[in-house]
């Protein structure tokens, strides 16, 4: 499995890029088989299986969470193979495409549906944010399935094409949708504004997920990096995921200390020019 490279602007050559922004523009969500190895993926369920175990995570407390389903929240805490999901190949490549070099990690999380786990009301995931739709793509919601998703086992429901409806959907109403199936080592991705929820689980297996979500540069994360994760953890990451942290200026300017890259407070070495700065050597 490649990485994406720590320089910004380098895209990874790779046909699957090109058709899966198209579709995620056009149909508001698109589907990357053989994106991520199946050793990979087997090595992601043990490691979750082992923080529920260390870290007595359980099933989720509301409907909405989903009373069958295990959430475990901040999996960069947990160190590898969690650090390689968000900055893996192609899918890097493909949020750049649709967000812009500047983008951050918007959350990393597991959601696992045990059997038995109905389905999730139909949400857009954008909907609490001001602004009009349909609007430009702010987030991305890179769905890594570690097992097949079946209609059976709860596959993630779609409605293609909502992200151009101008209202999300009513709480608690019923929808026509399709599952997103999809083989084991795929990748599902949808913009923020489809309407979307997770499916039934009706057979005696859990559904294994990893929901990697990207957003903007200039949009704020789901999770706080700064806080949820300790400045010693992050100095571990590689540049890339220090990147999408939050440790870097988005256009030279947002997220600075005190007019500094903020790399150059978390590593001590020279960090990159402000926009300031910038414009003082193109003068």
């Amino acid at each position: 499995m490649a990485l994406a490279s720590s320089e910004p602007g380098i895209v990874t050559a790779d046909p699957r890029i090109a058709p899966a922004v198209e579709a995620v523009a056009e149909q508001g969500f698109a589907i990357v088989p053989d994106a991520i190895p199946l050793s990979l993926c087997r090595d992601l369920i043990a490691a979750l299986e082992r923080v529920e175990r260390e870290h007595a995570h359980g099933f989720g407390q509301t409907t909405f969470e989903g009373t069958r389903t295990v959430r475990i929240y901040n999996l960069l805490r947990y160190g590898a193979p969690f650090t390689d999901v968000p900055v893996a190949e192609p899918v890097f490549s493909i949020a750049e495409q649709v967000l812009g070099e500047d983008l951050l990690l918007s959350s990393l999380s597991a959601i696992t549906l045990a059997p038995g786990q109905e389905a999730q009301a139909l949400h857009s995931d954008s909907q609490l944010i001001s602004l009009r739709r349909p609007h430009p793509c702010l987030m991305l919601n890179a769905f890594w399935a570690l097992t097949d998703f079946t209609e059976a086992n709860g596959a993630t429901r779609i409605v293609p094409g909502s992200h151009k409806n101008p209202k999300p959907p009513k709480y608690g109403e019923t929808y026509e949708t399709i599952p997103a199936e999809a083989p084991a080592g795929s990748i599902i991705l949808f913009d923020s504004q489809p309407w979307h929820g997770g499916g039934e689980n009706r057979t005696e297996q859990r559904r294994w997920a990893i929901s990697n979500y990207y957003c903007a540069g200039w949009v704020r994360q789901q999770e706080n990096p700064f806080l949820s994760l300790s400045a010693e953890t992050v100095r571990g990451f590689s540049p890339a995921l220090q990147d999408l942290c939050g440790y870097k200026l988005y256009r030279g300017l947002y997220g600075h200390v005190e007019g500094q890259d903020p790399r150059a407070v978390l590593t001590g070495e020279p960090g990159r020019p402000n926009v300031w700065q910038q414009a003082d050597s193109s003068a």
